[in-house]
C-alpha cells in the first residue's frame, strides 16, 4: 500500500487533470449543442456540466478524507465521501428524468431535423478524446483506486460509450434518410437522447445504493467479508487462536474490522496479537486496495 501522502498527491493530480479536461470538453459540447441544436449533444453537455460542478467541491473534500481519526470523529471524515456521491448521483438522476421528459414531448410533437453529418463527426471525435483520457487516468490509478477516482473513471467511460453510440446512431440516420424509412429522421435525435437517458439511469442508482450502505455503516459484500475472514483466520491459525465473531464496517474508503477471538488459554501474548493485527491489515490493504483497520479483541466471557 502506498503511503497516505503519496495517495493524496496522486488523487489530487488526477482530479485536477480531470477537471481541466472536463472544462475543455464542456466548452466544445456547448458550442456543438448551440450549432447543431441536437438533444443528444445537449444531454452530453448537461451531464458534463453537472459533473464539473460536482468535481470542484470534490477536490476540496479529498484532502479531508485523509485526516486521522479522533474522539470527535471516530471514523474520520470518510463518511463525507458517500454523502457527496449520493448528492452527486441524485442530481444526475433528477436531470436525467427532466431531459427524458423533454425528449419524449419532442417526439410527440413530431421531432426535429438536425445536421447528422456534423453531429456524427463531432461525437466520434469526442469519443476518441474520452477514450484517451480514460486510458491515461486508468494508468495513473493503477497503484491506488479510491471511490472518488473510481467515480471519475466511470464518468469518462460513460462519456466514451455515449458519444460513440450517438455518433453511430447518426451515421444510421444518414443512411436511413435516403430510404423508405426517411420518415423516421425527425425522431432519431430525441429518440437517441431518450435511450441514452434510460441507459445512464442504472449506474447512478447503483452508486447511490452502495453509498447509502456505506453511510449507515453496513458491512461490505459477502465476497469481501469472506476474503477478510480467510486472511484473518489464516494469520490466527498460526498461533492456534480461533475467531469467534467478525464485526466489519465499511464507510467511504475505509474498512474497520473488530476481530473477537477465543483465547486458547488463560494468558494471551500481546506481541502475538499485535503481529497478527499488523500482518492482517497489511495483507488486506494490498488485496482490497482500501484503508483497512484491524483490532483484535479477546472474548472475556470465554476466559
Amino acid at each position: 500500500m502506498m503511503p497516505q501522502a503519496d495517495n493524496l498527491k496522486d488523487e489530487k493530480r488526477i482530479l485536477r487533470i480531470s477537471c481541466v479536461m472536463s472544462t475543455f470538453f464542456l466548452l466544445c459540447e456547448i458550442a456543438a449543442a448551440l450549432w447543431t441544436h441536437s438533444q443528444a449533444v445537449l444531454i452530453d453537455c448537461l451531464y458534463d456540466l453537472v459533473d464539473l460542478i460536482m468535481l470542484l467541491p470534490l477536490m476540496l473534500l479529498v484532502p479531508k478524507l485523509y485526516k486521522p481519526v479522533s474522539e470527535r470523529w471516530p471514523y474520520g471524515l470518510s463518511q463525507l465521501e458517500p454523502l457527496f456521491i449520493i448528492i452527486r448521483c441524485t442530481v444526475l438522476l433528477v436531470m436525467d428524468f427532466f431531459l427524458m421528459k423533454d425528449c419524449i414531448e419532442m417526439i410527440i410533437d413530431g421531432g426535429h431535423i438536425i445536421n447528422a453529418h456534423a453531429v456524427a463527426g463531432f461525437e466520434f471525435a469526442m469519443a476518441l478524446c474520452c477514450i484517451i483520457m480514460y486510458v491515461i487516468l486508468r494508468i495513473m490509478c493503477r497503484r491506488y483506486m479510491s471511490p472518488a477516482m473510481e467515480s471519475e473513471l466511470y464518468v469518462w467511460k460513460v462519456d466514451a460509450y455515449s458519444t460513440a453510440g450517438v455518433g453511430l446512431a447518426f451515421v444510421i440516420q444518414i443512411v436511413v434518410q435516403n430510404t423508405r424509412l426517411a420518415w423516421l429522421t425527425p425522431y432519431i435525435d430525441p429518440g437517441i437522447a431518450v435511450v441514452m437517458a434510460v441507459i445512464l439511469l442504472w449506474e447512478p442508482i447503483t452508486m447511490i445504493y452502495e453509498a447509502v450502505r456505506s453511510l449507515i455503516l453496513a458491512a461490505p459484500g459477502e465476497d469481501v467479508r469472506g476474503e477478510i475472514r480467510a486472511v484473518i483466520e489464516g494469520e490466527l491459525d498460526k498461533y492456534d487462536i480461533k475467531v469467534d465473531f467478525l464485526d466489519i464496517v465499511k464507510t467511504g474508503r475505509r474498512i474497520w474490522i473488530d476481530v473477537y477471538i477465543i483465547p486458547n488459554g488463560s494468558m494471551l501474548d500481546l506481541k502475538i496479537l499485535k503481529e497478527v493485527q499488523t500482518e492482517s491489515a497489511n495483507i488486506l490493504n494490498g488485496e482490497l486496495e482500501e484503508d483497512v483497520f484491524v483490532e483484535i479483541i479477546p472474548e472475556l466471557k470465554d476466559i
